[in-house]
């Protein structure tokens, strides 16, 4: 099965991602010619760890019926020794103290299912190529 999703380019450094009834917008920062309108490619990626993550939180507490308020995932990014590229990314899941105990693991073995993350740990293969259309 094929999945596709549709990258197109706006003016400056603007690129957009069509997927499933979605644009996803992206831009550089200003720093990096850009105009900063929008979040860049690496600063999604980085977020859809997080944001995955917090998918199988929360679906963790609300099968359980424990309110999710007061619950949040921090994620800090480490850089590594070189300087260049991130070498650990770290979640924490910070709880109300009346969270239940006994799920404390359960949460953390939850958030270890996010996709994006097993995703990375076993990455699929990548093919770039280039397609000429007919006139």
């Amino acid at each position: 099965m094929k999945t596709e999703m549709i990258v197109t380019f706006g003016s400056g450094k603007k690129v957009n991602a069509d997927f499933n009834g979605f644009t996803i917008h992206t831009d550089q920062s200003i720093h990096a010619g850009g105009e900063g309108s929008a979040p860049e490619p690496f600063a999604l990626f980085l977020a859809s760890i997080g944001t995955c993550a917090g998918v199988y939180v929360s679906s963790f507490c609300q099968s359980r019926q424990i309110p999710t308020d007061g619950i949040r995932l921090v994620q800090s990014h480490f850089v590594k020794e070189s300087g260049r590229g991130i070498g650990k990314i770290e979640l924490a899941i910070e709880l109300p103290v009346d969270f239940p105990e006994k799920y404390k693991d359960a949460l953390i073995n939850a958030a270890n299912l996010c996709a994006v993350k097993k995703h990375i740990l076993n990455p699929p293969e990548f093919v770039v190529k280039t397609v000429t259309l007919p006139c």
